[in-house]
């Protein structure tokens, strides 16, 4: 099978990459374009290690076709930091010890960020409830939803 000639954005950065039409996007950013912070961890959209947003929609990578991502704005963890200042997630995930073995935290933490942008002022349910699609298997989540909620104060904060 031929394969397609791929123009999107991602990270801010128009990037081309030929995929096979039957290729995730999670293979093609990770084979093609070299970002690895998206994980594979179920390749059935279960577990979330692979949370990217797609213009602005949250998404398991593994369950969206490469060639899909066309004309199109696609976010990773890579594009989280800006230069060496950690992301406010990123901080309060470290501060809080929200991580353990760390495959989880990428897409955790990306669709964090994506709650963060539709709801600055999350209750602690709604935490929860979002991220109920991210499974880690290492901590107890008390603490992911704490340093959330943390980082969502201190961004209001510097919001205001």
């Amino acid at each position: 099978m031929s394969k397609i000639h791929v123009t999107t954005t991602v990270n801010g950065d128009e990037v081309e990459f030929l995929a096979d039409p039957r290729e995730s996007l999670l293979d093609c950013l990770r084979d093609h374009l070299g970002l690895t912070g998206s994980k594979e961890g179920c390749g059935t959209g279960d577990c979330g290690a692979c949370s990217v947003t797609l213009d602005g929609t949250l998404v398991c990578s593994c369950l969206v076709l490469g060639v899909e991502a066309e004309g199109r704005r696609v976010a990773t963890i890579e594009g989280m930091a800006e230069g060496n200042a950690l992301h406010p997630l990123q901080r309060k995930f470290l501060e809080h010890a929200a991580l353990q073995c760390g495959f989880c935290t990428p897409g955790i933490l990306v669709a964090a960020k994506a709650l963060l942008e539709k709801n600055p002022d999350p209750t602690e349910t709604e935490v929860r409830y979002w991220l109920a699609g991210n499974l880690c298997r290492c901590t107890g989540y008390d603490k992911i939803i704490r340093a959330v909620l943390d980082a969502a104060a201190e961004m209001r904060q510097e919001a205001a």
